[in-house]
This record gives structure tokens, C-alpha cells and sequence, in this order.
């Protein structure tokens, strides 16, 4: 009784909270329905736990003493140190699905077409900082890592614009599937290499070798963001890029990304994302600033479900894409004091008034 009252009170809390949040969503004119269906999918959520919980209550044995400190053991190591960012729940759900990477009306279509905006996102501001423009391969010379490359539906595309692209993935299905597609095409074949891997599998045989890496529609599928982070940090060379597109952690995003995208429409399959892991643009920030990064560019993104495209706009509620620069290499040899000044007080004698207050 105890464990269903304090449920029924946390439930209340948190929708009390939830149509707060909502109201101040900005562009939010469905608060009321966003916050009615936030609270129908927590009471879901209650219900669930209360029957697991009663269930156990009544089925389970006693536990020996050395089963339960094995069970804590076993809790608090995972919880002290994590040895890998990828998540083996995340990795089964989308094994089933390694082989419908390229069906651009399947299951993967809105990432199809998400390409029309990331890619271009991509190529300009890569183009913007740099005086090396090749024409036709405006990308020839810049060494991209793609995390979480999947089939390769962004690999390509970068290959295309003449990048060599190293994409990884930890699910060797994907991998295969994306070694498939890209043998199709013989351009791409020479550019873009995968590899079943996970980000730190790499991190000692690649230390400061990408020029760019991409994360897109990855961060909310791993099981430690700030060690990920951190992993691509020592991937990236000084004052390389680093591109992330995801999901904000909002009561919108929950009705529209979870309920309306998977449950009702179908847009994903169902269980693709958990709310949970969804992380606002304030929090990763805070994440890649402290890791070594400056954040340079966060743009909303919107998908429309009845056209199939997507397209920029000013909120970050629910989708949002993010540039970061790493910091570039520090000097570590500064010459003394007088060799600076010698050259100024040459240039004095010779009519050039020296360096100085004036």
C-alpha cells in the first residue's frame, strides 16, 4: 500500500510539474493535450512498476546473504565505473534492424531525409573556416570519424563530397550492411572505410587523427555520455570539429518523439528511445565545455511528419543540432624576453619606431 501511495504521489507531482513545464515550452499550442498525455504515459508507467512490483512481492524466494552482496557488488561496480559508452540494450534493438538501413520509406526514412538538412550543415561550416576549396570534392583533404555510422546513411553522402570517412558501429550486422551498400559504388569504396567498433575501441590506434568527427541521432543511445564525449575529444585533432545532432529532454518531446512518432504513427519503431536519455542543449554544452570543446552553433530541428522533411527553426524543444570546436594545441616553447625585444629595437635603428608606450 505504502509503495502505491508514494507512486500515486509522484505521479501527481510530476504532472503538476509536467503542465508547469509545458506552459513555458515555447511554440507549445497543444500544452493541455502535452500534458494530459505526459500524465496518461506516467500512470502507464506506475501501473507497470506496481504490477512488477507485486508480482516479485509474491513469487520470489528468499535470497542467500552471499547472493545479495554478489547482487550489490555486482550494482555498485557498475554504477562506480563504466568501461564502455555503448549500451547492449540499444545494440539489440537496432540488430533486428541492420538489414532495412537503405529501404527509404522503411524505418530509418526520416533519417533519409534528415540528410537534406545535417549534410549541408556539415559542408558549409566546414567550408566556412577554411581557405581550401576543392570544386566538385568541397570536403578533399578532411578526415571525418562517423560514430554510430549505422548502414551509412551519412557516411556516403560526406564520401561523396570527397572526405575520407571512417565509420564505426558496434553492430557488426550494421557494418556488413554499410560495406554492402557502399561497394555499389566505386568512388565510395576508396573513400569511406567502416569498422565494428565502439568509440574507445579506437581511441588508443587513433589519438588526435580526425579533423571531424559526427555524432548524429547517437548520444541518446549511450550508456555514458560524458565518457564519450571525453573519447571523442582525444580522436579529434586540436581545433577540430565535432557535429551532434539530438533529442532535447522536453514534455514535447515525449509526446511528439515517444507517443506520437512511435506509438501512433509509426514514424520509428516502437522502443527506439527512451525519454530518459534524451539530454537538453544546456546539459551537453555544460558536457563538451568542460571536456576541452567550444560550442560554437545550436539550431532547432523540426520534422514534418506529412511531408517527410525536416527543416531549421529557432526553438530547441524538440530536435536540435549542435557545433563544437576542441580547443586548439597550446605553445609549449615561449622565447625568452629578449629575443622578442632584439627584433624591435633592430627595426628602431633602421626608421621604424620600436615597440612600446608611445
Amino acid at each position: 500500500m505504502r509503495g502505491g501511495g508514494a507512486a500515486r504521489a509522484l505521479t501527481l507531482t510530476l504532472t503538476l510539474r509536467g503542465r508547469r513545464a509545458a506552459a513555458a515550452l515555447p511554440g507549445a499550442a497543444c500544452d493541455d493535450r502535452a500534458g494530459l498525455s505526459f500524465q496518461t504515459g506516467l500512470r502507464g508507467v506506475f501501473q507497470d512498476y506496481n504490477k512488477k512490483r507485486q508480482l516479485k512481492s509474491s513469487s520470489t524466494l528468499p535470497v542467500s546473504l552471499t547472493e545479495m552482496k554478489s547482487n550489490m557488488f555486482t550494482v555498485k561496480r557498475l554504477f562506480s565505473t563504466s568501461h564502455s559508452s555503448v549500451d547492449s540494450k540499444e545494440m539489440k534493438k537496432f540488430q533486428l534492424l541492420a538489414h532495412k538501413w537503405w529501404d527509404e520509406e522503411g524505418e530509418y526514412a526520416a533519417l533519409h531525409s534528415m540528410n537534406d538538412i545535417r549534410v549541408p550543415f556539415i559542408r558549409d561550416t566546414l567550408l566556412s573556416t577554411s581557405s581550401n576549396y576543392h570544386l566538385g570534392n568541397p570536403l578533399s583533404g578532411i578526415k571525418i570519424l562517423d560514430v554510430g555510422c549505422g548502414g551509412g546513411l551519412l557516411s556516403e553522402p560526406l564520401g561523396r563530397l570527397g572526405a575520407s570517412v571512417t565509420g564505426i558501429d558496434p553492430v557488426e550486422d550494421n557494418i556488413r550492411t554499410a560495406d554492402r551498400h557502399k561497394s555499389f559504388d566505386p568512388v565510395l569504396a576508396k573513400r569511406i572505410q567502416y569498422k565494428s567498433s565502439s568509440l574507445e575501441e579506437i581511441v588508443e590506434e587513433s589519438m588526435e587523427t580526425f579533423d571531424v568527427i559526427v555524432a548524429s541521432e547517437v548520444v541518446e543511445h549511450v550508456a555514458d555520455l560524458e565518457m564519450f564525449i571525453k573519447c571523442c575529444s582525444q580522436v579529434l585533432k586540436p581545433d577540430g570539429s565535432l557535429f551532434i545532432t539530438t533529442i532535447n529532454k522536453t514534455q514535447l518531446s515525449y509526446v511528439l518523439g515517444i507517443v506520437v512518432a512511435e506509438k501512433i504513427m509509426g514514424i520509428v519503431p516502437e522502443g527506439t528511445h527512451e525519454w530518459e536519455k534524451f539530454i537538453p542543449p544546456e546539459e551537453l554544452e555544460h558536457l563538451l565545455e568542460s571536456n576541452g570543446f567550444s560550442v560554437k552553433t545550436v539550431k532547432g530541428m523540426l520534422y514534418n511528419p506529412l511531408s517527410g522533411s525536416w527543416s531549421w527553426m529557432e526553438s530547441t524543444s524538440l530536435n536540435y543540432a549542435v557545433h563544437a570546436v576542441k580547443a586548439g594545441a597550446q605553445p609549449t616553447d615561449t622565447p625568452p624576453e629578449t629575443d622578442i625585444q632584439q627584433p624591435s629595437a633592430t627595426a628602431g635603428t633602421a626608421g621604424t619606431a620600436p615597440d612600446g608606450p608611445v
